[in-house]
């Protein structure tokens, strides 16, 4: 991994960041590995709870895509189309 997450350290806390960071990394395992569509969905209701704007929300996840690669639109989009219990790989 050769880029850095969106991440607001002004206003976030510690907790927040770790958070947001996990959601991300829930992303990239679902391009690279696959991931489980509950844990997924659950990061992001987190990340949602941090980034309640949805045009925040829209720049950071565009930023995060011209970083790494990854979309999370995409990603939450497919992970909301699957049954609960499957596993998401894109």
């Amino acid at each position: 991994m050769s880029y850095t997450y969106p991440i607001d350290e002004v206003h976030w806390t510690k907790e927040e960041i770790i958070d947001v960071v996990n959601f991300y990394s829930m992303v990239e395992k679902a391009y690279e590995t696959g991931v489980g569509r509950d844990d997924l969905l659950m990061a992001y209701t987190r990340f949602k709870q941090i980034v309640p704007s949805k045009s925040e929300e829209k720049t950071l996840c565009n930023t995060f895509e011209k970083e790494s690669g990854y979309s999370c639109y995409r990603t939450i989009k497919e992970a909301k189309a699957l049954g609960k219990g499957d596993k998401i790989k894109m």
